[in-house]
């Protein structure tokens, strides 16, 4: 984030305003797409934004909601060619209070709140959000064109063909019975 960029991106909690929300805007300089690029593993960053408010939500809580947007360029997990990726996601985030979020009970089986409320710093980084969004929102597995194609070669000549398919086990034994039946008496001797 550029230096002028600094006081936006972060945001003292006492100084927001309880009656209105807050509007914001973060887009990164170069350098700063750079070093998220690197620490993320990408190969480019590029058009990387964060826009959207914060508003009061009563009893102390704040909610942010906005739009992460990036151009994103990942190596493909086949090939290793670059893959260039838009994304457009939706981010939202909740603070309250320490006091204001439920601990589940000690024993209980529920280990998470119903409620992904995060307790309420003093300074909300809107840079730390956009990290952490981006993160999230990135595809697992990028796939070129090619490496799409050839992860789907891999899988045809991984599966077996109508003539290499297994026999019917079923089938082997009918077929060992009838070879014994066939070569002998039938094991029906008696003593005697």
């Amino acid at each position: 984030m550029s230096r002028s960029d600094s006081a936006t991106e972060r945001l003292r909690v006492a100084a927001l305003r309880n009656n209105t929300p807050t509007a914001f805007d973060l887009r990164p300089d170069e350098t700063a797409r750079a070093a998220l690029a690197d620490a993320l593993g990408l190969l480019s960053l590029r058009k990387l934004r964060l826009s959207g408010e914060i508003r009061p939500e009563g009893r102390g809580s704040w909610r942010l909601e906005g739009m992460l947007g990036a151009t994103v360029t990942q190596p493909c997990v086949v090939t290793l060619a670059p893959v260039t990726t838009r994304i457009d996601e939706p981010v939202e985030r909740l603070w309250r209070p320490a006091e204001g979020i439920a601990a589940p009970a000690e024993g209980s089986e529920t280990e998470t709140p119903e409620e992904d409320a995060e307790p309420l710093p003093e300074v909300i980084d809107l840079g730390a959000v956009l990290s952490e969004a981006l993160s999230l929102a990135l595809p697992l597995y990028p796939h070129s064109e090619a490496g799409a194609a050839a992860a789907a070669d891999m899988a045809e000549e991984a599966s077996p063909e109508a003539e290499e398919a297994r026999p019917n086990p079923f089938a082997a034994l009918a077929g060992l019975r009838d070879k014994l039946g066939d070569g002998g008496d039938g094991g029906e001797n008696g003593a005697g």
